[in-house]
């Protein structure tokens, strides 16, 4: 027994050595000629992505809690067919119980209600808490429980936030269903996030997206014309699913569309990282941009963000960033949770991907890409709004951080391809 238990030690020791230290996989792309808008550079990041570019879709975009979450729960109760629903955070509250009010309803009434919810990301619920909808009818399955035969999975966890109603409808975004999202607590405001309302054909994208973890955590596929209606469309946005799960090589879908699009920027790059932790490779892009003439702001959170040794780790990062003209700004009022890309006022990225080992080689995520004019025009709006109540980081003033700060960065530096 003594034998074993050093044997499991050792082991584990390994295990933690090659998680925390093994080498980064590098992501080096030969930037494309092509204009933004050309079918040259729509074939290229289609192939590389190995998404479709579906045409004729509607987007919309929701700012922040008081509005995605009226519209989705407005679009669940007209749900006829089908609701499903993949999240990271289903937190009890307020917000998740008209949620689940609004689903038994709709289960009772005949609509076949799906829900995946990751088991770390919402590990303080329990079967018992969905007991109504589940006696209504709905099915409520966790992805990735922790088992003893799953072990080695435990540290991919579905960071997906998506809804698709009757196949035909579908949000996607950076919010899951919380509280925090929608009301004040306190002194601290309500979270700034942003989701998408998508109608056309890529919603049967986010549709397959979803059979994928419903499938691994339910043995299910699911299929037919309640799930998969055919849709001609009537919007007149191409639009392209991106989805992505780690790999044994490390590469993701996700990274390599965000890669293609910062090198093949032209006049802008405006992005909103909540967890700003980009390596080598995406720090020399966003460089290499700026010295091809690219004006590149990003905004990341001030000290409301909701974890501090992430925010300190991120803060480590600015140095090279800042000295060769990268502009970073730090939201003031509140935690700001938007995932947001806006590459030259042509393409915009909404999803799940934070800019952090964690979306790019651990997690499952989702995206959606969009050759979209209304649409980059409303994220640049918000988008320069959020950068009003920002304060811009200088060079000089990152220096000067305090010696406390520089000791959380060296810690947050070894675990920084976990967070």
């Amino acid at each position: 027994m003594h034998v074993f238990a050093i044997v499991a030690l050792i082991f584990l020791a390994a295990w933690l050595i090659l998680t925390l230290f093994q080498p980064q996989m590098h992501y080096r792309v030969q930037a494309s000629s092509a204009p933004l808008e050309s079918q040259e550079f729509w074939w290229m990041l289609e192939s590389v992505t190995d998404a479709r570019l579906q045409q004729h879709n509607k987007i919309q975009v929701l700012p922040n809690g008081e509005n995605f979450y009226k519209a989705e729960l407005a679009t669940i109760a007209q749900a006829q067919h089908s609701v499903n629903i993949e999240a990271y955070i289903f937190q009890k509250g307020e917000v998740a119980q008209k949620f689940i009010d609004s689903l038994t309803e709709r289960a009772r009434n005949g609509v076949k209600v799906k829900l995946v919810i990751d088991a770390l990301g919402s590990f303080s619920n329990s079967k018992e808490y969905f007991k109504s909808l589940t006696d209504a009818g709905g099915e409520v399955n966790w992805y990735h429980p922790l088992r003893w035969y799953n072990w080695d999975r435990a540290n991919n966890r579905t960071h997906r936030e998506l809804m698709v109603i009757d196949g035909k409808k579908a949000f996607i975004g950076g919010a899951g269903i919380a509280d925090h999202w929608l009301n004040d607590k306190g002194d601290k405001k309500r979270w700034r996030d942003t989701m998408v309302l998508i109608e056309g054909p890529a919603v049967s994208a986010l549709q397959g997206t979803f059979v994928e973890n419903w499938l691994e955590s339910s043995g299910q596929i699911i299929s037919g014309i309640d799930y998969f209606p055919l849709i001609q469309g009537e919007g007149s946005s191409p639009a392209m699913v991106v989805n992505s799960t780690a790999s044994q090589g490390g590469s993701t879908r996700a990274r390599v569309l965000f890669q293609a699009l910062l090198a093949s920027s032209k006049s802008t790059i405006y992005m909103s990282s909540p967890y700003f932790l980009p390596d080598g490779d995406v720090r020399d892009e966003l460089v290499r941009a700026v010295k091809r003439g690219v004006s590149v702001k990003i905004i990341t959170p001030g000290k409301s963000s909701d974890h501090a040794v992430t925010r300190s780790s991120s803060r480590r990062l600015y140095g090279d960033l800042l000295q060769n003209g990268v502009q970073i700004y730090e939201y003031q009022p509140t935690m700001i949770h938007a995932k947001i890309l806006v590459v030259d006022g042509k393409w915009s990225v909404v999803g799940s991907t934070n800019m952090d080992n964690r979306s790019f080689q651990l997690n499952d995520e989702v995206n959606l890409a969009a050759f979209d004019g209304d649409m980059s025009r409303r994220l640049t709006e918000d988008f320069m709004n959020d950068l009003q109540a920002s304060q811009l980081v200088t060079y000089e003033d990152w220096k000067k951080r305090p010696i406390l700060e520089r000791l959380t960065e060296s810690l947050g530096a070894i675990i920084q391809r976990e967070q």
